[in-house]
Parts: C-alpha cells; sequence; structure tokens
C-alpha cells in the first residue's frame, strides 16, 4: 500500500484542477460528453485501455497486469438540475435542458465531481503502482446515475462483454459527515426509491357549474391526504417507509374545472416486503378515489424511475472496515446509519452475481459539522446532497477518498 499510495501528494495538485474543472461544467444525467472525454483521455494516458459510449456516455479503463481478481472501481459522473447557491469562484453558471426538454440550471448538487475525481487519482495510483499488485481493474464511469438507468443502461449495452465480470465490485459517495471521515455498514446501506406519476382524469368544464364536472383537483386533493396514511396506518412501527408527493399540477385559470390532475410521487424503503406492500397501497388507494369520484376513465399510473436497496455483502464490508481502521484510525472510521437516499450501484453487483461494497466518505468541514450536531443543529446548518448550497470542502475530502478507493483495491488485488 505504501509503495501504490506515496505518489498521492504529487498528484493532487492535478486532481484539484480536475475537480474545479468538472464542478464548474456540470453536465446532466446521458449528457455527460465533456466530462466523459476528459475522463477518458486521463485514463488512456495512465495506461488504460478505454472503451467509450458504453450505455450513451460511460467509460471503461481495463488495466491487465497479470493473473489475479478482476476488481471493478465505479463512479458517477452527472449532475442536477439545480441552480448553485455556493458563491463560490468555481460556482457553476452551467444550464442545459432535462428529459422535457426545458432549459434548466445545472450543478453537481450530489458530488459526482468529486466522485470522478476521486476515481482518476485511484486509477492513476494504482497505474503507477503496478509493481506490487497482480489482476486487472476495471475502471467504471457511470453515466445517468440521478435516474436510477445508467448502471442498467451500461450493462445492456455489454459492459462486462468487454473485459469480463469483476470479482468484486467497489464504490463511494461524498456525504455531508466531517471531511476526512470514512463510514461503513454491513449489509444494506441506502434505501430503495421508487418514481411515480399519476394521471387523474376528470371531466371539465366552467367553474360556475361544478355539478356538469368531475374535478381532479378535488380527486387529486383527497389523493394526496389519503397516502398520508399509508405509512401512518400501514407501515408496522418497526419498519421504515417514506412517501412524499413531490409535485402536483391541475387547471390553468381560476374559473376554470380541468380535465385532468397529475401527481408525482416518491417512496423511500429498506426491506422488499414493505416496498411492495406501499406501492401496492399508493396502487388500491389511487383507484379507489378515482372510482370514489366518478372519474370518467381509470388513473394511469407510470413508473418514472427505479432503484432497488444497496446492500453490502457482509464479509466484503468487514474486510474493507478492517483495511480502513488500519490506515486511517479507529477514530476516523465508523459505521454508516442508514440512507434513506439511492443508488443503482448495487446493479453491478447483482449483474456480475460478485459481492459489492459501498461506503460513504465525509466532505464537510469538521469543525462545522461538529458544531451543528453539537447543537443539534445539523439538518439546519450542513448543507444536504441536491442542496443549492452542498459544496465539499476539498481537503482533506479529496485526498481521503482517493486513498480509500485504491486502498479497497489493493484489499483485493494479488499482492506481488
Amino acid at each position: 500500500m505504501t509503495t501504490v499510495l506515496t505518489p498521492l501528494d504529487g498528484l493532487l495538485p492535478s486532481l484539484r484542477e480536475l475537480y474545479l474543472d468538472l464542478h464548474e461544467h456540470p453536465e446532466l444525467s446521458f449528457a455527460e460528453h465533456r466530462t466523459a472525454a476528459e475522463l477518458a483521455r486521463r485514463l488512456g494516458a495512465a495506461g488504460y485501455d478505454v472503451h467509450t459510449g458504453i450505455g450513451g456516455t460511460g467509460v471503461l479503463g481495463v488495466l491487465r497486469n497479470g493473473d489475479g481478481p478482476v476488481v471493478m472501481l465505479r463512479a458517477d459522473i452527472d449532475a442536477l438540475p439545480v441552480e448553485e447557491k455556493t458563491g463560490l469562484a468555481y460556482a457553476s453558471r452551467a444550464r442545459g435542458q432535462d428529459a422535457e426538454g426545458r432549459d434548466v440550471p445545472v450543478m453537481h448538487a450530489c458530488g459526482h465531481d468529486m466522485h470522478a475525481t476521486w476515481l482518476c487519482g485511484a486509477a492513476d495510483l494504482l497505474a503507477r503502482g503496478r509493481e506490487a499488485w497482480r489482476g486487472t481493474l476495471l475502471v467504471v464511469v457511470q453515466p445517468g446515475e440521478e435516474q436510477g438507468s445508467g448502471a442498467k443502461a451500461m450493462m445492456r449495452d455489454g459492459l462486462f462483454d468487454i473485459a469480463g465480470k469483476p470479482s468484486v465490485v467497489l464504490g463511494q459517495h461524498v456525504v455531508p459527515g466531517p471531511a476526512g471521515w470514512v463510514l461503513t455498514r454491513p449489509g444494506v446501506i441506502m434505501a430503495a426509491t421508487d418514481s411515480l406519476r399519476i394521471v387523474l382524469h376528470g371531466r371539465g368544464g366552467h367553474g360556475s357549474r361544478p355539478e356538469t364536472t368531475v374535478d381532479p383537483a378535488v380527486m387529486a386533493a383527497s389523493v394526496v391526504m389519503r397516502l398520508q396514511t399509508v405509512v401512518s396506518r400501514e407501515i408496522s412501527a418497526t419498519e421504515s417507509a417514506v412517501v412524499t408527493v413531490g409535485q402536483m399540477h391541475v387547471g390553468t385559470a381560476s374559473n376554470i374545472i380541468a380535465d385532468e390532475a397529475v401527481l408525482e410521487v416518491n417512496v423511500r424503503t429498506f426491506d422488499e416486503q414493505v416496498r411492495e406492500k406501499v406501492l401496492a397501497a399508493i396502487d388500491r388507494i389511487v383507484r379507489a378515489e378515482a372510482m370514489a369520484a366518478g372519474a370518467p376513465k381509470p388513473p394511469e399510473i407510470t413508473t418514472l424511475a427505479s432503484f432497488s436497496v444497496t446492500a453490502n455483502d457482509e464479509a466484503a464490508n468487514a474486510n474493507l472496515t478492517t483495511v480502513f481502521r488500519e490506515h486511517f484510525g479507529a477514530e476516523r472510521v465508523i459505521e454508516a446509519p442508514l440512507v434513506t437516499g439511492s443508488e443503482d450501484f448495487g446493479e453491478f453487483g447483482r449483474a456480475a452475481g460478485a459481492p459489492s461494497v459501498f461506503w460513504l466518505v465525509g466532505g464537510m468541514d469538521p469543525e462545522q459539522v461538529l458544531t451543528a450536531m453539537a447543537a443539534g443543529r445539523f439538518e439546519q446548518d450542513v448543507p444536504s446532497n441536491h442542496s443549492p448550497l452542498f459544496a465539499p470542502v476539498l481537503e482533506p475530502t479529496l485526498a481521503t477518498g482517493v486513498e480509500t478507493l485504491a486502498i479497497g483495491a489493493l484489499a483485493y488485488l494479488s499482492m506481488t
């Protein structure tokens, strides 16, 4: 490990430049052309066999270094339709088109710019230190994570046909914890997510004659209120779920009763049985409310995005936790809480039939985080992922994430 990690200090200036560049030039899901090109260029310069255009804008770097395990390292690269409000000198002013064709601001509000930089740094270190290990490295640059479809898109496009299936799959995510901390967890670490679009059909008309209509606004209001009972009255207190109505659109004027209402609903669960129960309850409630209102036709329920739970192989997680504690010290490596955010990282391990481990790396000023926690104001004072104020501090966040990926790979590659 010492042999591989020694060049890191010399690489940090270049990695900082890469991070600042990626942060200033974010790109939305499956539009990460500039980002992918730069990462592919760097992997090629480090000696990797580079394959581009996998699953749209995905990149695979392959480094074969003799007989041994096949280790996959993954980072996601897409940004979000968020207007940055950090005030940083390198803040994004980029704009793009979302999936609906709307012009939107774009920001790396979830830290994928940091993930990509970590991956480049670890890939460079492992290539420079290849005399210390044997095996094959698969470095995967994944598009479209925010839509929950990037991992599947890469696999449909033959990701594992190029260099074979990995023996283990490793990944990580920056979070609003103290910079330099590493958080691991056996078993489930991140929630499953299902995003649904619900169209409620009414019969429109004049606001002065509601008796001639079926009002979808009233129908939608009833659905929203009834959905609040799914968790409170159908899920055990020992289980967990979140149901959020994030969007509701109905009508164009105060004196017009619309033909339809559109809701978008987000569901978070940690258990597959609970997930199925919640989704079935939503379906039942929506259809029942439409029937009760006398809707002229049944509602339409469409799945917009679906993420399975992210679950760590327990033995592999224990192995990496031990390795991280030996390197960083036990005070910097703690057990992660359950995270209600979601990831499609787990799709790689499931498709490969290989153990996978996903861990978290703190990225915020430690004094700010610990002070906020002591005052009971963590949620109010520390910007979270997806916030327009989310901005990891560069150090020690950058160095820590490069080291965790490199150390994680070395824990599985054959040592010389």
